[in-house]
């Protein structure tokens, strides 16, 4: 199957392309797409993957679902669009930077900025329809997703893993630490944050270990 997504992801993930659960899944995202309204916009479901060649991944973030609001999802996970309101993880995620790096609470909440910068931001589940959270989980998108990162794992070195809440921590069990650094705390939701999210000083030790592993700082 030829999937639209950047070459040397296309390289790594071939193989799942051509499994019958990834022909399903496909079946089943294009007939939402065309019956439903679904986000992000059916051109950026592989943004993630477009912003950060896999060569070039040395932070992974893992999220759940898009955003399911219209306007905020475009395939970054915790990312909205430039003009968008904060939603509340994201406003979390920005306050613990501030705290943790002393960087500026940013005026976007674009994250493509860090994509570009070797930050894999990547969401178990890849599309949802509208105002409706989890519709498109068990379809598929998990395993695939889980192929991503069994590929980092596997075939790069000194990656930072972050996981945040227990659906990632578990979802990255297989991560061998002695390779790479897995960073975990709950979940930056309102609904956990200050129950160790806030001053998890994660950011700082994602830069700490890059540096100390030959690899440049992210610019939180």
């Amino acid at each position: 199957m030829d999937v639209k997504i950047e070459e040397s992801w296309k390289k790594q993930l071939q193989p799942e392309f051509e499994k019958p659960y990834f022909k399903q899944l496909t079946e089943f995202v294009k007939s939402e797409y065309a019956s439903q309204t679904v986000y992000p916009p059916a051109r950026l479901i592989f943004n993630a993957f477009e912003q950060c060649p896999f060569d070039r991944v040395k932070v992974v973030i893992l999220g759940q679902d898009p955003y399911h609001g219209p306007g905020q999802a475009h395939g970054l996970c915790f990312s909205v669009n430039d003009g968008v309101d904060f939603p509340p993880s994201l406003r979390n995620i920005f306050k613990e930077i501030n705290a943790d790096t002393g960087t500026p609470i940013p005026k976007s909440g674009n994250l493509e900025r860090w994509a570009k910068q070797g930050v894999l931001l990547l969401n178990a589940t890849l599309t949802v329809r509208a105002h409706t959270a989890g519709s498109h989980q068990k379809k598929g998108w998990e395993q695939f997703t889980d192929s991503v990162i069994h590929s980092v794992a596997d075939k790069l070195e000194n990656v930072v893993f972050i996981l945040w809440g227990n659906y990632a921590i578990s979802k990255g069990e297989f991560i061998d630490s002695r390779k790479h650094l897995v960073l975990k705390s709950v979940h930056p939701s309102p609904l956990s944050a200050s129950r160790g999210f806030f001053g998890n000083h994660q950011f700082s030790a994602t830069n700490k270990y890059l540096t100390e592993h030959g690899k440049e700082a992210v610019k939180w």
